[in-house]
């Protein structure tokens, strides 16, 4: 069985998290998405100095799930702005959760979970919100398992292609 160690990441893993952050939301959603408006997404959202800012940035978490070797699942925990759907005086979003193909159904992602609200409690937050794509069930089903439920909706553009996100809320 592979043991995995949970860290923050700092700005020396901005290079590799942006390949994994690229390769899984292309994995994620790259069947259901025109290239053109998944390049364009990738190039605004993964670039290596993107990831570096927003590692360093202290309204931002972001969690490294690895093998000892190899990022297996990241998660980012962000401060800010919150839709007015979502309950909570003091909700912090969990902006991004995934898992690399390989480490599918290994717990990757109930680590990260587990670690994402574990880093919101410490922030002092009420609750937790996140947008998930209204046509990923497995994603979906996921986040009921930890509690989440729909508050709300928006519109997450992929590129220039704009899809319904489910607003998603779980107290804390």
């Amino acid at each position: 069985m592979t043991s995995f160690q949970l860290r923050v990441a700092t700005a020396d893993h901005a290079a590799t998290l942006a390949q994994v952050m690229e390769r899984t939301f292309r994995a994620t959603f790259g069947e259901s998405t025109a290239e053109d408006h998944m390049a364009e997404h990738c190039r605004n959202s993964y670039r290596e100095a993107i990831q570096r800012a927003e590692v360093v940035d202290p309204d931002i978490t972001t969690l490294l799930c690895t093998d000892g070797k190899s990022i297996a699942g990241f998660a980012q925990v962000r401060s800010g702005k919150r839709p007015a759907c979502v309950p909570g005086s003091r909700a912090v979003e969990l902006h991004r959760i995934y898992v690399d193909a390989p480490w599918h159904g290994k717990g990757v992602a109930t680590l990260l979970m587990d670690a994402a609200l574990d880093d919101a409690t410490k922030r002092g937050a009420d609750g937790v919100w996140l947008g998930v794509w209204e046509n990923n069930p497995r994603a979906l089903r996921f986040y009921a398992k930890f509690g989440f439920v729909e508050v709300g909706e928006h519109i997450f553009h992929v590129g220039s292609d704009a899809q319904r996100d489910l607003l998603m809320y779980r107290a804390l």
